[in-house]
This record gives structure tokens, C-alpha cells and sequence, in this order.
């Protein structure tokens, strides 16, 4: 049998991989395909003991996988993605928030995606991205050939396409917006599908980051009515979470069944897991739903609020079986072990703060470690102990006061912080040592810049939803319908090419265009109501210049055009409304080529 050599010199974000990679025919590079669920608890799984949930065809997965059940993520959704993609954790790789304008990677991280994609695998995403929606980290730039998402956090957000219910919306394929019909995840598994049929004989990764069982909790009735008793019994929060949950259930079936079909199945590394603690799976009081014998939800530093589901199979390599593995792990080893398994050699200089998992994988050796959750959802970077957890071992110490032993005491009612201080004064030590290091990292200071005037992407988009500012977050369509104001005001740029710019500021986005004091046709997929602002400036202050418009009612955009210089900046605009301003909901921003 003559091998196959993938042989190339490769350069990411200045760093350089060789990988030299030799597989015969008969003992081909597995494919990986990792599936991320979205605010799916540790409890919200039949194999886990939920006593409501049915999840057959996850459950039959559970128990032919190997099982890692001490393993964390972060709290929130973006911080977790940007962990899994780069190996860094969030307070080092610049994404540690949901909005303010650290949603978004920094430029310069490298990620799993690009690193396969250099050992010459195709590399697909099918789902949610949620770490940019403008260049340089859109998932196309950042290693995926073939992307098909929504935008932002959620389907229905205001920085998504205008109108998206879950049900027939319009999403970006490869950053072009398309029509698609049916559910939203029964069309990434779809899209997954269709990928594997038409990339097969080549190795693929493969990133399938659901945005179910997230809120809005929306399912068809034919899901969620088998739980709709549960709920009016008070026994479960929300009979459509329940729902998703079968829907994604069912998908996962079919797609275990299409990988069989395509013989796929024993070379594939699959991996199923979550990306933070429930959100409606379970009551903070604990008098409704289940979660797993934890406290703590999505955002919490609690256990419940990052301690999630993970489950993974690689037939072909005896990574199987239905075994359970107590190692401490977190999403941070993803891309080490991933990297391994798969024989792709990684640079020292990726600075990776996850550990390499495959000897526990493969019953050499235990790894000994702790794992950092620094939670803080603002543009400011963490602290270097509040808002922390740092877990060593059974040991959860959460803002450098409150001590547990995890294993004694899981629902993390007994602080045991006077009991063991040299306990506490270790695992201090150990967070100091990291965070320090992380400090001296741009990333840490440095806020993520949305580049303007690169030829790959002329025109940005850019929202209040990711704005910095003090005030509370908006997010969602119905916020911007109703005319919701915020203070937030401010966009962290890089201009790349000097010259004029066109910077256009908007009540409404393009794609559902409408005048300023105004009204546009009320969407048909839209139950919520169109209110009227009348803002009477417009203002922007960017690169030492400061400019202001009069806004006129049957105006849809107020154009600024403005010479900038290469180099970093901060674009500042609001609207002007009797003398109060309040953050433009979308600005648009394009490089003028010289006439």
C-alpha cells in the first residue's frame, strides 16, 4: 500500500507549522466532527439522570463513548468558543464577554480550524460562531473553507438578519446572506450532511456549534408538547427547552445513522458537549427542573454554571466503550488533544494553555492540572481574583474566599475557606502565576479592532449590540423595534488603508430598510411592535474629528464621508434627541477608492 504524504510549510498569523503527516490507505487521518450545544445544563440529558428529558439517541451515544465528568468551560457562550477555537483562555485570547466589543478574537490568535486546515484538512462550520462578525475573525478568516451560521449570539439578535425565528431564515454562507428553508437545526445538520457527501474522501473537520437549546425557546408544537404537563405542574420551567433538546435528539440520530451509512463512523473522532450551564433547565431555587445535583446556572461561578456534559467517540482507536474518566478537564485541551490525536505537530508559539489529554485517553497516565475560570462580562478584563473559580483536584475555590470539596459537597453548601488555608493560599499562588503571565499579553489590554478598508471586506457592519460603553447590553430585535435607547456608543477600529471613508448611521439595517423617524413594513415573521423615535442629530467623533448632521424623518441612513489615516481609532456615534444621545443601532462603514 503506497502512503499518503501531506507535506507543506504552512504560515498562520506569522507563525509557522510544518506538519509532515504519513497515512496509508487502509489507516487513513480520522475526520473530527465536534458538536457544541447552546445553554444545554449537565442535567438537561436522560444519560444524566433528568427524569422528564427523553434523549434516546444521545443516551445510545453516552454509552458507547468515553466520558470526561469533570469537565468545564466557561460560564458564558463566547468565552467558551473562543477557548475551544484557540486554546487560550478568554482573559488570553481577547473574547471573554458576550458584547461591548469583546465578543469578538482577537486578530492574532490562531485557531484549531486554521491549524487542521494547514495539515490538509476541509474544515467546515455549521451553526453559531459568536467571535466576530466582521473581518479578520469572521470564521471564513479564521481556517473554515466552507461556513454556513447566523450572525451574533443568537438567531433573532439585532446584529443577526432582520427577521430570523428559527423557523426559514436567512443565513450566510461563506459571509453571503441565503434563504433557507425548516427548522434551524435540522438545517445545520442538513448543511453538515450535505458537506460530508461532497468531501468524504478527503479528511474534514468539522465544527457543529448548535445555537439550540438557547433562548428564544423555540420548537415546533410537536416536540415540546410531551413536556407540556411537566410545565403546568410546575415540575420543569419550560416545556420548549425540552423540546429543542428532542429536536437536537433527533437530528443526532439521523446524523449517527448517515455517518454509519457513509462508513465514516469508526474513523471519525466525534465529540458532543455543551457550552455552559443550563439557563431554563433548572430553577436557582432548585424547586424546579434538574441539574445534575449541582448549583449554579449559565453565568454562575457556581458548578452548575460551567461543569457540562462531554462525550467522545473514536471507534476505530479503541476510544470507546462507555467509560467514564474523573480527570479535571476543560475546553482550553481541546486543541492539543485534538491536534495529537490527529498526528498534526503544533508550534510552541501558539501559547497554548491547555493540556494534552490523549495519554488519558489512552490509559498511560493521569494529568494533573488546574483549570481558571475568569468571568467578567465587560469590555474591562477580569480581575485577578474576583469573579474567579480556580478548580485543582475536588477543590472549587470561587473569588479567593469561598472554599469546596466538590466530591464532599456538590451542591457547594459548606465553605470550607477556614478549614485549609494553605489550601487557599496554594491555589492563590497557582491563579497569581497564570495571571500574571496572561497581563503582559496585548490581548488582555488591547480591545479586539474591527479592520476598515481591507479588499476582503469593503463594506462593515457594526451595532449597538457590540458597542463599549456603561450602560446595560441591547440585543435583540424587539429592543430595537420598540425604540429601546442605550448609552453605549463606542467601536474599536483599525484603518489598514489610508484614505476617505463613507460612515453611514441607521435607525434600521439595510436589509429591513425604513426612515429614521419612522416605520418599515412591519416583518411578516414579526409579532412584536414598530415604534417611532425622532433623533434630530446625528453625531460621529472618530480619528480627532468630530462631525454632526441634521436628521431628517423620511431619511433611512445619514452619510458622513471622512478622510482617515492608517492606524488604530475609536468611532464614537449616537443620535441627538433633546439633548439626550443615546448609541446609533447600526453603522455601516466603506472605503472610498480615489476617482
Amino acid at each position: 500500500m503506497i502512503p499518503i504524504i501531506h507535506s507543506l510549510i504552512v504560515t498562520i498569523g506569522g507563525i509557522i507549522f510544518i506538519p509532515l503527516i504519513a497515512f496509508s490507505q487502509s489507516e487513513k487521518t480520522p475526520n473530527v466532527i465536534l458538536i457544541l450545544t447552546d445553554d444545554q445544563g449537565i442535567g438537561d440529558l436522560g444519560c444524566h439522570g433528568n427524569p422528564w428529558l427523553k434523549t434516546p439517541n444521545i443516551d445510545k451515544f453516552y454509552a458507547s463513548s468515553v466520558r470526561f465528568t469533570d469537565f468545564h468551560v466557561s460560564p458564558l457562550c463566547t468565552p467558551t468558543r473562543a477557548a475551544i477555537m484557540t486554546g487560550q483562555y478568554p482573559i488570553h485570547n481577547g473574547a471573554w464577554a458576550t458584547y461591548k466589543g469583546r465578543d469578538a478574537l482577537s486578530k492574532n490568535t490562531t485557531t484549531i480550524a486554521e491549524v487542521f486546515q494547514s495539515a490538509g484538512y476541509k474544515t467546515a462550520l455549521f451553526g453559531k460562531w459568536h467571535l466576530g462578525d466582521n473581518y479578520p475573525v469572521r470564521p471564513t478568516d479564521k481556517g473554515f473553507d466552507y461556513v454556513v451560521q447566523h450572525h451574533a449570539g443568537g438567531i433573532g439578535e439585532l446584529s443577526d438578519h432582520w427577521g430570523n425565528t428559527y423557523f426559514d431564515d436567512v443565513y450566510y454562507v461563506n459571509n453571503e446572506p441565503q434563504q433557507f428553508e425548516g427548522y434551524c437545526t435540522d438545517v445545520w445538520f442538513d448543511e453538515t450532511m450535505k458537506f460530508i457527501e461532497q468531501n468524504q474522501d478527503e479528511p474534514f473537520f468539522i465544527y457543529l456549534p448548535l445555537n439550540a437549546p438557547h433562548d428564544p425557546l423555540i420548537v415546533a408544537e410537536e416536540y415540546a408538547k410531551p413536556y407540556k404537563q411537566y410545565e403546568e405542574n410546575n415540575e420543569i420551567i419550560d416545556a420548549n427547552l425540552y423540546g429543542m433538546i428532542a429536536n437536537i435528539d433527533e437530528n443526532f440520530g439521523r446524523f449517527q445513522k448517515f455517518l454509519k451509512k457513509k462508513k465514516l463512523e469508526e474513523n471519525t473522532i466525534i465529540i458532543y458537549m455543551s457550552d455552559n450551564g443550563t439557563r431554563f433547565g433548572y430553577s436557582p431555587d432548585g424547586k424546579k427542573g434538574y441539574n445534575y445535583n449541582l448549583r449554579g446556572i449559565k453565568g454562575a461561578k457556581l458548578e452548575g454554571g460551567h461543569r457540562v456534559p462531554f462525550f467522545m467517540r473514536w471507534a476505530g482507536a479503541g476510544i470507546k466503550g462507555g467509560k467514564d474518566i474523573p480527570t479535571l478537564a476543560a475546553h482550553v485541551d481541546l486543541f492539543p488533544t485534538l491536534a495529537q490525536l490527529c498526528e498534526i505537530p503544533l508550534a510552541d508559539s501558539l501559547m497554548l494553555d491547555g493540556v494534552d489529554l490523549s495519554p488519558v485517553l489512552k490509559e498511560k497516565q493521569e494529568v494533573e492540572r488546574s483549570v481558571f475560570v475568569h468571568h467578567r462580562q465587560d469590555w474591562r478584563p477580569p480581575t485577578a481574583v474576583e469573579g474567579t473559580c480556580v478548580l485543582q483536584k475536588d477543590w472549587r475555590l470561587i473569588n479567593g474566599k469561598q472554599l469546596y470539596d466538590i466530591k464532599k459537597d456538590p451542591l457547594q453548601k459548606t465553605n470550607l475557606a477556614n478549614q485549609h488555608p494553605t489550601i487557599i493560599a496554594q491555589l492563590l499562588a497557582d491563579n497569581e502565576v497564570f495571571y500574571q503571565k496572561i497581563k503582559k499579553e496585548k490581548t488582555f489590554s488591547e480591545m479586539p479592532s474591527t479592520i476598515i478598508g481591507s479588499d476582503i471586506q469593503n463594506e462593515v457592519t457594526l451595532t449597538i449590540q457590540h458597542a463599549i460603553g456603561e450602560d446595560k447590553g441591547i440585543w435583540k430585535c424587539e429592543q430595537v423595534a420598540s425604540g429601546l435607547k442605550n448609552k453605549n456608543n463606542t467601536h474599536a477600529l483599525e484603518v489598514i488603508k489610508e484614505g476617505m471613508y463613507k460612515i453611514s448611521c441607521r435607525r434600521w439595517p439595510k436589509e429591513w430598510a425604513g426612515p429614521m423617524h419612522g416605520k418599515p413594513a412591519l416583518h411578516p415573521k414579526h409579532t412584536f411592535e414598530y415604534k417611532a423615535i425622532k433623533p434630530e442629530l446625528a453625531r460621529i467623533k472618530i480619528g480627532n474629528q468630530i462631525h454632526e448632521k441634521v436628521v431628517k424623518p423620511e431619511m433611512e441612513e445619514v452619510d458622513f464621508t471622512v478622510y482617515l489615516e492608517k492606524g488604530k481609532t475609536l468611532l464614537v456615534n449616537d443620535f441627538v434627541e433633546k439633548g439626550d444621545k443615546y448609541g446609533v443601532y447600526y453603522t455601516y462603514i466603506s472605503y472610498l477608492p480615489p476617482k
